[in-house]
């Protein structure tokens, strides 16, 4: 699952909730079309979130007396 998914799901959900006027006997396409675009929004911002904490590297070193030191790296760069 990437932003691929979640783009094509909110392109087809538009499309089907903007743009088509057909209609399908038991079967409301604009609600449809909804669903499927807030599906696609809640997948893109899904995986935006996921992104960001695969983004972060945790280390723990173990030293002779048995301590340890946990360090954590951010690979974002900082914002200017």
């Amino acid at each position: 699952m990437g932003y691929g998914l979640g783009v094509f799901l909110l392109a087809l959900g538009l499309i089907l909730a903007l743009a088509v006027t057909d209609s399908i006997n038991g079967v409301d396409l604009t609600m449809v079309g909804w669903i499927l675009a807030a599906a696609g929004v809640l997948c893109i911002v899904l995986v935006a979130a996921t992104a960001a904490s695969r983004r972060r590297a945790t280390t723990v070193t173990t030293h002779a007396d048995g301590t340890r030191t946990v360090s954590e790296r951010n690979d974002v760069p900082p914002a200017v």
